[in-house]
């Protein structure tokens, strides 16, 4: 028995390390404080090697993913060569091979869960603000939703548009404007304040797309990567969107609202077309279910402009809807349900909630 450990010490070891990763985020999720603590320590190691990682001009942990998936990939084919070729050892050899790749497995989910998962334990926007998700009345889901066609209105003929009168504003300088976003809102709300890098373009974007993604933050590098082959007239909230889970902010709703705020209050014009109608998709979809002929008499108040961007960005995402989309969304849905989001997917819908708090 201790010469089969010994031959095997380096993946029980690795199964040690693995356990104390997870045992960093079992204690994270033991109290609030505790949670705080643990992000705040993570948000600073995050902080600290995404510089490095953000020399490099491409998305990096992409590339980190493919090499997890090519990884996986080759152990099974070594663990199958083993088993044929290991006579009268082909039980251990199995073992080594399983062992090294369970640990592979749940290293990668291990480092999510201390790195990330615990910041859905800590205190979110709605605590560090005081301004709270509430049930609202269809008047005032009205009232605010009038205010953001308003503001529709008023941004649409100030962005750069195509012959079809589709929003065609460059998408590098969308990038390179990304870093005075949260300017303006920090000052309201300081604890949002920091240091902006330009986010990364996605690699393969046309695959996210498939998989119903935008962008994303990764904890293993500390960078937020986006979509580029998805419709530009939500890129600008969509990247402020990504900037709110850089400053440890884990729920999505928060995320969105803050990528709302922050976009309009801003003052550059193509992020506060995009923050608007951003919000004018979330509180319109909430009015249409509560009163669809007010929905249609706000909706045909809307610049023609704005109804082509609309029209544009739902036909680009018809063409994903399907078996990918589906499982992507059900994946997703479960990990937040796993992380405390009750509502999994669905408790996108609260950012409604903190807009009408907010405006």
């Amino acid at each position: 028995m201790l010469a089969f450990l010994k031959r095997h010490r380096i993946v029980h070891i690795w199964a040690l390390g693995v356990l104390a990763l997870f045992g960093v985020y079992w204690y994270g999720i033991s109290s609030p404080q505790a949670a705080n603590a643990v992000s705040g320590a993570t948000q600073a190691l995050k902080d600290g090697y995404a510089r490095l990682w953000y020399l490099f001009p491409f998305s990096v942990v992409e590339w980190f993913y493919a090499a997890f998936i090519l990884g996986m990939a080759a152990w099974t084919a070594v663990l199958f060569h083993r088993v044929r070729t290991w006579r009268g050892r082909r039980l251990e050899a199995a073992y080594g091979c399983l062992m090294g790749m369970a640990c592979l497995a749940l290293t990668a989910a291990g480092l999510y869960c201390a790195l990330w998962g615990v910041n859905y334990y800590a205190d979110g926007f709605q605590e560090k603000s005081g301004i709270y998700a509430r049930p609202v009345t269809t008047e005032d889901l009205d009232r605010v939703t009038t205010r953001f066609v308003s503001l529709l209105q008023e941004t649409a003929d100030q962005v750069e548009r195509d012959a079809g009168g589709v929003f065609a504003v460059d998408r590098d300088g969308i990038f390179a404007a990304s870093t005075g976003v949260y300017t303006n809102i920090s000052r309201e709300f300081p604890f949002l304040a920091r240091t902006d890098r330009v986010p990364k373009k996605m690699v393969f974007s046309r695959l996210f797309s498939a998989m119903n993604f935008t962008g994303f933050y990764s904890p293993y590098t500390g960078e937020s990567s986006l979509n580029v082959d998805s419709p530009a007239c939500l890129l600008p909230a969509n990247i402020a969107h990504e900037l709110a889970h850089q400053r440890g902010i884990a729920s999505e709703q928060e995320c969105n609202f803050l990528a709302i705020a922050a976009s309009l209050a801003c003052g550059d014009p193509v992020y506060r077309y995009s923050g608007a109608l951003m919000g004018y998709i979330h509180l319109g979809n909430a009015l249409y279910r509560a009163d669809r002929e007010r929905w249609e008499e706000l909706r045909s108040e809307l610049p023609e402009e704005v109804l082509a961007d609309l029209r544009y960005h739902s036909a680009y995402w018809s063409q994903f809807e399907g078996l990918t989309a589906t499982v992507s969304k059900s994946i997703y849905d479960t990990a937040l349900r796993s992380y405390g989001q009750a509502d999994g997917i669905q408790s996108y819908g609260t950012v409604v909630d903190l807009l009408i708090a907010y405006y």
